[in-house]
């Protein structure tokens, strides 16, 4: 990013470890995938292919090859790892990615409630091969965890082998880390970011005023996830303090006056 303007916060170049971003391709078309990375590859760092649609996406195995050219890692969306894990499918699902050469894995259990201790030893068994990050949080609304559980589930996959742990909120951003209505938990997020490290944290987040929430409270490098490909460059915006909700946050005090 060319620095025009002073008081800009320093965002890391890719590979970085922090101030990542995730985005969620829901079925993008070839045309769509090339489009988003020729404006949005400097800023996104992981490619989600959106729960079970690698199946039934025509192409898809083109854009995994867009993706890695463009510098993004893109991966599977943990629902269909779900889908393979509930048929007992556990190393036909390691061969689809050994397939289309995915080196990046999410473990989750949002959707199929997997008894933690065998989520934990996927999570120990796929990292031997492959990078892991692991979601915790249900899909269901009436499935609700303390914050201790939050901290305590996080840790554990943590030290299991995964890289980054994903707190849950759907597409929608209305379930997990957030209350029905998209307004932030604050006794969860709270005490997931005493309790673990922030830069191991990926926060989705896809509505603007939840980006806008997690940039003001822990900074321009938080990590972010579920972002829309449309929405790439408009929360870069935000982190960098160059819209109306983040306006102020990066400017020194005499210039807020």
């Amino acid at each position: 990013m060319e620095r025009i303007l002073p008081f800009l916060p320093d965002r890391p170049a890719k590979p970085r470890n922090s101030g990542l971003t995730m985005v969620m391709d829901k079925g993008l078309s070839i045309r769509e995938a090339e489009d988003f990375m020729s404006v949005g590859s400097e800023y996104t760092d992981f490619v989600k292919l959106g729960f079970g649609t690698s199946l039934l996406t025509p192409g898809f195995e083109k854009k995994i090859k867009i993706y890695k050219k463009a510098g993004t890692i893109p991966y599977f969306g943990g629902t269909l790892f779900e889908a393979f894990i509930i048929r007992d499918m556990f190393d036909d699902y390691v061969s689809f990615m050994e397939k289309y050469q995915i080196d990046l894995v999410e473990v989750s259990d949002g959707s199929y409630d997997i008894e933690h201790g065998r989520k934990l030893d996927y999570i120990y068994r796929l990292a031997k091969k492959v990078t892991v990050i692991s979601e915790v949080g249900s899909k269901k609304k009436d499935v609700v965890y303390s914050p201790d559980e939050w901290v305590a589930m996080m840790k554990s996959e943590l030290d299991a082998g995964s890289v980054k742990v994903i707190a849950e909120a759907r597409e929608s951003g209305t379930t997990g880390i957030y209350n029905e209505d998209g307004s932030i938990n604050n006794s969860i997020i709270t005490a997931i970011s005493e309790h673990v490290k922030l830069e191991n944290v990926i926060w989705e987040a896809p509505q603007k005023s939840q980006q806008a929430w997690f940039i003001k409270h822990f900074g321009a490098n938080v990590n972010l996830g579920n972002i829309a490909p449309n929405e790439i460059i408009p929360l870069e915006s935000l982190r960098c303090g160059l819209r109306g909700d983040t306006f102020f946050q990066f400017l020194p005090d005499n210039l807020k006056q």
